[in-house]
């Protein structure tokens, strides 16, 4: 059994993911405001805020993550604001290859971040809003072009 302070900040967690979730909804059309309170109950109950991902493996985050794949607890975010997300993070995103696929990332930095480059050539830029810079562990591997993914 957990603690009653775990499971306070469990339903704390589960209240803002249940109003956030609603609120995009509403946002969107999805709901009406007649909707909004059945719909935030009904998150609130059926929702979980972790779920397991199986992780097909590959180089990219070895040896962090297993070359032959794994189950991964990943925790879900309401909002897609940067706060609760900090720089050395793992992170699941969507492969920018294959959007139907996930990839497992490091956390590099975050919106307002200044990026410098070892290489001359490359002029230093800032991460715009709603841009985040992800690594792959596997230091061995080759970098990739880099591109902007629409959230």
């Amino acid at each position: 059994m957990v603690s009653l302070s775990t499971l306070c900040r469990y339903a704390a967690r589960k209240v803002d993911y249940s109003i956030s979730l609603t609120w995009k909804k509403y946002n969107v059309g999805q709901i009406n405001n007649t909707e909004m309170i059945d719909a935030a109950w009904k998150i609130f109950f059926q929702s979980k805020l972790t779920f397991m991902h199986w992780n097909k493996g590959g180089e990219a985050m070895a040896p962090i993550v297993s070359t032959t794949g794994g189950t991964l607890l990943v925790r879900k975010l309401a909002n897609l604001s940067p706060m609760p997300v900090f720089v050395g993070d793992v992170v699941l995103l969507k492969d920018p290859e294959k959007s139907d696929d996930l990839i497992v990332r490091r956390l590099a930095a975050l919106e307002g971040y200044e990026m410098v480059s070892n290489d001359e050539k490359d002029e230093p830029f800032v991460l715009d809003k709603d841009q985040c810079w992800v690594l792959a562990e596997n230091q061995s591997l080759k970098p990739k072009v880099c591109m902007l993914i629409d959230v």
